[in-house]
Parts: structure tokens; C-alpha cells; sequence
């Protein structure tokens, strides 16, 4: 990269260079707080921390001006700052967990920030591989049949965790394979519908005023609802379920633009959810913590084996008001072994408080909208779809985690996107940001003419009196 080629990059790079630039500032000014505030001196691992800030901003920035230099200037500024902000709180938890012993949890900051450099060296492999999102288009069914032998095997060869079935254990290592099914479905679904949109905007009968479907045009849509119960009956596992038929109807009405199919889904996913949430144990006992948190402090509570997390995440929320206790001020310790995964909004909003919550519900609802516009700028219909299936994806798994440990529904055992432990969630997400800019590069470029874009050179007296 020469500095004539970092002349010629696009305004919208630059906007992005200043922003990285100030998300590896707060990164860094967050870590060291954190061990200032809890320990009272700098973290060891502060110089490494930087330097590994430093390659997840500036590397994937290069490729950009580079090899997608018209790419949305937002995404990964966003991506990279959740990612920090992520392994800012695992640091704390680290901290906390390793003054109490009893808990027996290991330490995840460190492992995490390997995954995170894993995560963003393959966003960059897809940036350099994948010139051209349309490819995808031609490999739907072989993506489909990847996906579906992903989201069973958990249920045959997986670990039963936690009460649920989503791991697939490979020597030391654990996959959870539905992180990368929600990308593949999304690609499918994209090629799918754009291929049989028409079909299946046909319209029905009209029932209570609502224009509904055609039967035979049910199929597909009975057929995820399938599969989707299948999971949760063998699998346990609401999260991943909710997400794969929640994204499919995201990107049904998208393609149709009819509202019954939105309703449909609704209707089924409703009846799914109440007769699995009545038949199946551990969803029934999800279901029933939901109903009433409160009742494992009691004894009738602790005499059935119910979980506290729940209560004590709505402790953890409401101690921390509106500004919050402090980072590394709080006590994520009570709530245990998920503090550092599915519970780790529990420590924003407790350190942090209403505000830090907020903050970063919104950091998600801007990458969303990024992707949802990206979508809408996108000219080809393949490509419009899986953005829009993308940032589907996304929202619908910050909403039932965010919405689990808040007590709004009953709880999912995600992970939160960027923030959580977890190695395949990290990477499946930065697959997801490689898609997004890469689909957004094309968009722009077929917006654009050839040149158009480009920083001009400013001209001087002499320049404006000829012009």
C-alpha cells in the first residue's frame, strides 16, 4: 500500500480510519481502568492488549482501502468496538472470578482475544477470496444441506451443557455449530426466494380482513416451522430455534412484502413454542423460572434444583440504576458460571448501569441498521436479501438474549453477539461483518460511476481564477 494509493481512498475510508482510531483509544482506556479500578495498578497484559487492538482496527482497514474500498464506513468501526468492549468485561470477570475460587471458572480474556484475531484474520481471508457476493448464489443447496447437518449433529454427537444440546466437543475444543448455521441459512434463504419470490407472493383467501397465502404456498414455511421444532424437542435449544424461523420470515416478507406470511410465522411460532415449552422438561422448566424468578430464594424453589441466575440478574439491573455501581464495582460473581457468557449484560447494567445498557443496545441497533441499509442500497436481489437476512440474524439474537436476562422471555442460552465468551459466536460474526462489507462495496460501486468518490485535490488561487 503506497501513500498515492492512500491518497486515492475513498472519503468514506478516512471517516472510518478516524473512527477505528478512537475505538482502540476507549478499548485500551477501558482495559487499563479496569485493572486500575479492581487491582490499583495497570494490567500486565495491557502492552499485548493494545497491540492486538491495534491489528483487529488497522489490518482489516487496509484490505478495505485496498480490495473494497467503497465498503460501509460504519460496520467495522461497530464490530470493533463491541468486540472490546467484550473483552474489556471479560478482563473484570477474569479478575473477580480469580478472587473466587470456589466458583472454579477459567480465565476467558485471553482465549477470547485469540479468537478475536482469529475471527477478524478470517474477515479478511473472505474480503481477499470473495470478490463478488453473487458467487454464494450458486452453491444455495450445498450451503442448505452443510447447515442442516450442522444443526442436528449436536443433537447425535453433541454435549448435552447446561441443560441443552449445542456443543459439538472436539478434543479440548467446543463448537457450536448453530453460530455459523444462522449465516448459512440466510444464504440460502436469500438464493431461495429470489428464485421464488413471485410464487410465493401469490395472494389467498381473506380471512378477518388479512390477506392470507395460498395453501400450496405453506410449504416452505411449514418446513423451516418443522425443523425448527425438531431442534427444539431434540436439542433443547430455544435460542437457536427462535433465530432459525425468526430469520426466515424476516426475509419472506422482505421478499414478498406481504404481512400475512409475517402473521403466519407469528401464529406458528406461538403454537410451537407453548406445546414444546408444555411437553419438553427443560424448556417447561425455562418457561416456569420465567413465570417466577423469585421463587428459587425460596424453599419450595430451592427443593426443585430451580436456577437463581435469572433473580439475580434482576438484582444486578436494578442496583445498577442509572448510572451503575462503577466498572469492576459490581458482583457478577452471584450469579455464577454464565456471568461471562449469556449474563454478561448483567454486569453492564449493574457497573454501568441504564445507561451503559443502553449505550450498548443502541452500538447493535447502528450495526443492524447498517446492514438493513446496506440491503436497501443493494441493487441485486440476491444481494438485498442476505443482507437484510444478516442483520435479521443479528437483532433476533441480541433480542432473546438481551431479552432473557432481562425477564422479558424466557431465557435462550446465547451467546451476546461480539461481547460473550465464545469462540464460534466471535468468528461467526465476523463472517458475518465480511459478508455485510463486501455486499456493501458492490452496492456502492454499482451506485457510483467509476472515479466518482474520490478525494480531489484542492486547488489554489490560480486554479479557481482558470476554472
Amino acid at each position: 500500500m503506497t501513500f498515492a494509493a492512500f491518497q486515492r481512498a475513498p472519503d468514506r475510508r478516512r471517516t472510518e480510519a478516524w473512527l477505528l482510531a478512537l475505538v482502540v483509544l476507549i478499548a485500551v482506556f477501558g482495559y487499563a481502568y479496569t485493572g486500575l479500578s479492581m487491582t490499583g495498578r495497570l494490567p500486565g497484559g495491557l502492552a499485548g492488549f493494545a497491540v492486538s487492538m491495534l491489528f483487529v482496527a488497522l489490518v482489516p482497514h487496509l484490505v478495505l482501502r485496498r480490495f473494497a474500498p467503497r465498503a460501509d464506513p460504519l460496520i467495522l468501526p461497530l464490530a470493533t468496538l463491541l468486540t472490546g468492549i467484550g473483552l474489556i468485561l471479560l478482563h473484570r470477570l477474569d479478575i473477580t472470578y480469580a478472587q473466587t475460587p470456589r466458583l472454579k471458572i477459567a480465565e476467558a480474556a485471553s482465549g477470547q482475544l485469540v479468537w478475536t484475531v482469529i475471527g477478524v484474520a478470517v474477515c479478511i481471508g473472505i474480503l481477499l477470496v470473495l470478490r463478488d457476493h453473487r458467487i454464494l448464489q450458486r452453491y444455495i443447496y450445498l450451503t442448505m444441506a452443510v447447515a442442516l447437518v450442522l444443526l442436528m449433529a449436536p443433537a447425535f454427537f453433541g454435549a448435552d451443557m447446561y441443560g441443552a444440546k449445542r456443543w459439538i466437543l472436539l478434543g479440548p475444543l467446543s463448537l457450536q455449530p448453530g453460530e455459523f448455521v444462522k449465516i448459512m441459512i440466510s444464504v440460502f434463504f436469500a438464493g431461495y426466494l429470489t428464485v421464488n419470490r413471485d410464487a410465493l407472493a401469490l395472494a389467498g383467501r381473506r380471512v378477518m380482513g388479512v390477506q392470507l397465502p395460498p395453501g400450496r404456498q405453506l410449504g416452505p414455511i411449514f418446513t423451516i416451522w418443522v425443523i425448527s421444532l425438531l431442534v427444539l424437542i431434540f436439542e433443547r435449544d430455544l435460542g437457536t430455534s427462535l433465530i432459525f424461523f425468526g430469520v426466515f420470515v424476516i426475509m419472506l416478507y422482505m421478499a414478498t412484502g406481504r404481512a400475512s406470511w409475517v402473521l403466519c410465522g407469528l401464529l406458528m411460532a406461538t403454537v410451537g413454542a407453548a406445546v414444546v415449552g408444555s411437553l419438553e422438561p427443560h424448556v417447561h422448566g425455562r418457561v416456569t423460572a420465567w413465570l417466577d424468578p423469585m421463587r428459587a430464594f425460596t424453599k419450595e424453589g430451592r427443593a426443585e434444583g430451580m436456577s437463581d441466575q435469572l433473580g439475580q440478574a434482576l438484582f444486578s439491573f436494578g442496583s445498577g440504576g442509572i448510572g451503575g455501581s462503577g466498572l469492576g464495582q459490581g458482583h457478577p460473581e452471584l450469579i455464577g458460571f454464565a456471568g461471562n457468557s449469556d449474563f454478561i449484560l448483567t454486569t453492564v447494567g449493574e457497573e454501568l448501569g441504564l445507561a451503559g445498557v443502553m449505550a450498548v443496545l443502541m452500538l447493535y441497533v447502528l450495526l443492524a441498521q447498517r446492514g438493513l441499509r446496506v440491503g436497501l442500497t443493494a441493487r441485486d436481489p440476491f444481494g438485498k436479501l442476505l443482507a437484510v437476512g444478516l442483520a435479521g440474524a443479528l437483532l433476533l439474537q441480541v433480542f432473546v438474549v438481551s431479552g432473557g436476562v432481562t425477564g422479558l422471555i424466557p431465557l435462550t442460552g446465547k451467546a451476546l453477539p461480539f461481547l460473550a465468551k465464545g469462540g464460534s459466536s466471535l468468528v461467526a460474526n465476523w463472517v458475518m461483518v465480511a459478508l455485510l462489507l463486501r455486499i456493501s462495496d458492490h452496492a456502492q460501486r454499482r451506485r457510483e460511476p467509476e472515479g466518482a468518490g474520490r478525494d480531489r485535490p484542492r486547488r489554489g488561487r490560480r486554479g479557481r481564477r482558470a476554472a
